[in-house]
């Protein structure tokens, strides 16, 4: 939020340069993003580092406040005006301009209320108004037209305020000298008149009671120590009573504890005046008229957003009689037209301002076409209500609005700022726009907010701070935040003020108390210190350490973790199965009632779908892609509240087998199933896990003939593979082969000992054989393997398999499978008969259990 410092000086004394403001104010919990700078010096505190600001400032000799006291026609151009400018000289200065917004002043004679503009001296540096690209210049004589031109009269862009450089800066109320609070002379620096500092504050959700200019000053009346001057609530009621003139029901109080109505007869839509439409150009909002720019002022200046009605087209609606304002949720198939110039369709939670005609506005977030506020708009009715914080989230989230009302109602507004509200509104409006204020105030409050009072004892205090604060100390850190604070021996009693909803009661009040005297007093301000206590005893968490060592692996083989959102879209999940393969899991979703976007609706079954979509995003930037993931999976089970959060591992694999290279002339072949295989090998060598058996899958996610299950000691861990064309396709992958896997981490990490067999290295030589075995085709290979470890007994110590083949002379249906075998005894070289009788013993082992030949 944008807060001007010339806005927050009505409240509160200042008595830190601005830039130290900053900081403390960041300190305390209400972080300062930014600091501009518009016409003043940036001030360099030691110690306080902000970056350093390339705004311009504005000379305080040479960029003046100025009067234009007469606009003459330029005798030799149509589209230029000489402006007779009193700049606080001897004599008037001439300055040539073609500023649009003065041509309806030309050839008047002298003005009887003069323009106040900004005006800049010969050497003058300003922003060049003309040029698209950001660029300064100097001032310098030069004839326009024919005619001397020495100074000039400043759009907002050529002093740095805006982009907008459709015509001059012109005030037609003379403007205040920020200085002295007096009316400014021609002649006053423009800094003392215009300039200002904002303040980027970035406020979190449950800083609800800073999202206004007057809750700002509330923290800095509270870390500077200084009196806070609240904004007059006081209105001249000079019309006829309210109470006739319209009617309120509320129909769900839970949704709507209190509504409040004010009318304002007989007014005039007009501009509002410059010091509020400068006011709101400082904070990013833009004029429209006398009334709706009180609407939005007070949104900014105290937080409590308002509404206007036309009363008239009210009392049209309701046929001539006093209208009934409804406050209530939509009836089936109901619409409404909003002033964003949409027509949304109303959903059953959607809470609604209405009369007996129809629907006005959405609650709290957006107003109706229908009785907006027009040029012929002579009676208004002003509203201010207070509605259910959560319910007014839900509803922006679900019609996909978002406007300032919106964002401080789904904060949190207390009851109690309706009335303070209405009143400022309504009597801002009576000055700007004129007319009489009915008598009273129309307050419809079923539901009124509890008072909060909490009792903290000081010893509390000193427990959770490890300061030895006193009473007193505390009490005035309270009352300084707006508090109300009674000392009773060794506790405080304290009644929270009504625009504190983040306070609680009972034990998390006492936490929530001692927050803000701690972030008063000053975060930095409270010693560092050691432990006292004793330090409890330390278990390990063993889930964890095997979880971590699995990281280590994996990153050890050359892959990269990532993070990604637990939340999805169903849909997008249901493209992980080609159609009519079935669902991937068969558990429901856990969807949000709320949800935060589109396609974060529901708890994720599958770490696959983060992966690719992670995957057709790095695609982009990179081919070889290296990735896995631990996390959870929500599963609905039935007689369950809560869903089973199972943690799963995925990982990912596509594009080349190796970096390119100098060293390399062809490019590396792509990334297959058996690197994938590689790596869960490794991972399962580095975990010390025996035990492993790999068969065919059949995952609805991947290539049928191109992925494997993994089982582990007969307990099932899951299945990988090259991902199935279809699927890659539905995520716009590319065509290299993708290479995916999903474990049950839990099941995996369940086969993990505490301890694992070492041995010493061997100090005698290895006896190395080869074996080529002739089996049928769907014989797999690692049945094979395990017959050969059974047959090889104590002195075999190594298998692998080095060749695949098929073709002549191998008989059809079969093929060649050929291991290279490692003998090895731990006390005495092997001989070649002791070797050729393991051999033999291997042969004859798979010739009776799987049929196989040597192959000769």
């Amino acid at each position: 939020m944008r807060v001007p410092v010339s806005w927050l000086k009505d409240y509160v004394d200042i008595t830190i340069p601005v830039e130290l403001l900053a900081e403390r104010l960041t300190l305390a919990g209400l972080e300062v993003g930014s600091i501009e700078y518009l016409g003043v010096p940036q001030r360099h505190i030691e110690g306080v580092r902000w970056p350093e600001s390339r705004h311009l400032v504005w000379d305080r000799e040479k960029i003046l406040l100025a009067a234009i006291r007469e606009v003459k026609p330029h005798p030799n151009a149509d589209r230029l005006v000489l402006a007779m400018v009193d700049y606080g000289g001897a004599e008037l200065e001439q300055c040539v301009t073609g500023a649009p917004n003065l041509f309806d002043f030309k050839g008047q004679g002298p003005l009887e209320q003069p323009l106040w503009t900004a005006w800049a001296a010969e050497g003058a540096e300003v922003w060049d108004g003309h040029s698209d690209e950001p660029k300064r210049m100097i001032l310098k004589e030069k004839p326009l037209r024919g005619i001397p031109n020495r100074s000039m009269v400043c759009s907002e862009k050529e002093l740095g305020l805006s982009d907008s450089h459709e015509g001059v800066i012109v005030f037609f109320d003379q403007p205040c000298n920020q200085i002295t609070g007096q009316p400014a002379a021609p002649g006053t620096p423009l800094q003392d008149v215009l300039g200002d500092i904002i303040l980027e504050v970035g406020l979190t959700p449950n800083l609800a009671r800073a999202y206004s200019i007057y809750g700002v000053a509330r923290e800095v009346a509270a870390l500077l120590g200084q009196p806070l001057r609240p904004p007059s609530y006081d209105v001249l009621m000079e019309g006829a009573p309210i109470e006739g003139q319209v009617f309120i029901e509320i129909r769900d109080p839970e949704l709507n504890p209190r509504f409040t109505l004010a009318l304002l007869r007989d007014m005039q839509i007009r501009p509002a005046p410059e010091w509020m439409q400068w006011r709101l150009m400082l904070v990013g909002q833009r004029p429209i008229n006398n009334i709706v720019d009180v609407t939005n002022y007070i949104t900014f200046e105290i937080g409590q957003p308002l509404h206007a009605f036309d009363y008239d087209k009210l009392v049209a609606r309701a046929g001539g009689k006093p209208p009934t304002i409804i406050t209530r949720l939509p009836e089936p198939g109901e619409t409404l037209n909003t002033l964003d110039e949409r027509t949304r369709q109303l959903e059953p939670h959607n809470i609604l301002v209405c009369d007996t005609a129809g629907v006005l506005s959405l609650g709290g977030i957006i107003g109706g076409a229908e009785t907006e506020i027009g040029d012929d708009t002579r009676n208004v009715l002003l509203e201010a209500a207070n509605w259910n914080f959560i319910n007014i989230r839900r509803t922006m989230q679900s019609q996909k609005v978002q406007t300032d009302a919106g964002l401080r109602f789904s904060r949190g507004v207390h009851p109690g700022q309706a009335e303070r509200g209405l009143r400022r509104g309504i009597e801002l409006m009576r000055r700007s726009a004129g007319g009489t204020v009915a008598q009273g105030i129309l307050d419809a409050y079923p539901l009124p907010a509890p008072t909060v009072v909490v009792d903290l004892p000081v010893r509390e205090i000193r427990r959770l701070l490890g300061l030895d604060f006193t009473a007193e100390l505390a009490a005035d850190i309270l009352r300084g935040l707006q508090f109300e604070v009674q000392i009773n021996g060794d506790t405080l009693r304290v009644t929270t003020p009504d625009h504190r909803l983040d306070i609680g009661d009972n034990i998390i009040g006492q936490a929530d108390l001692i927050e803000e005297i701690a972030r008063i007093y000053g975060y930095d301000r409270i010693p560092d210190t050691l432990i006292a206590d004793e330090m409890p005893p330390q278990w390990t968490n063993v889930a964890l350490v095997r979880e971590e060592r699995t990281r280590d692996v994996l990153v050890a083989l050359g892959l990269r973790e990532q993070i990604s959102h637990r939340l999805i879209a169903p849909e997008r999940e249901a493209l992980l199965v080609p159609a009519g393969n079935g669902p991937l899991v068969q558990a429901g979703y856990v969807e949000l009632a709320n949800p935060l976007a589109a396609d974060k609706t529901a708890l994720r079954h599958t770490l696959l779908l983060n992966l690719l979509e992670n995957a057709r995003s790095n695609a982009r930037y990179t081919a070889r892609q290296q990735v896995f993931e631990i996390g959870s999976v929500y599963l609905k089970s039935d007689g369950q509240s809560l869903p089973d959060e199972p943690r799963r591992l995925g990982i990912l694999l596509t594009g080349p087998r190796r970096v390119e290279s100098w060293q390399h002339d062809e490019a590396a072949a792509n990334m297959d199933f058996f690197d994938l295989k590689g790596v869960v090998e490794g991972l399962l060598n580095g975990l010390h896990i025996t035990g492993a058996v790999y068969d065919r899958a059949e995952h609805p996610s991947l290539h049928p003939g191109r992925s494997a299950s993994l089982s582990i000691n007969g307990t099932p861990i899951g299945a990988f593979g090259e991902l199935h064309p279809l699927v890659a396709r539905a995520f716009d992958l590319p065509e290299t082969p993708v290479l995916v896997a999903e474990f049950d981490l839990e099941a995996l990490l369940d086969q993990v000992e505490d301890l694992h067999k070492t041995t010493a290295l061997p100090t005698t030589p290895p006896v190395l054989q080869d074996i080529a075995l002739v089996v049928g085709e769907e014989t797999p290979a690692a049945a094979v393997e395990a017959a050969i470890w059974k047959a090889g007994g104590d002195l075999l110590r190594g298998v692998r398999l080095f060749d695949v083949y098929q073709g002549d002379p191998i008989p059809a249906g079969h093929k060649s499978l050929a291991y290279s075998l490692t003998y090895q005894a731990l006390d005495r070289t092997l001989t070649d008969t002791e070797v050729a009788k393991v051999q033999q013993r291997i042969v004859k082992a798979c010739e009776r259990e799987l049929s196989a030949k040597l192959r000769a």
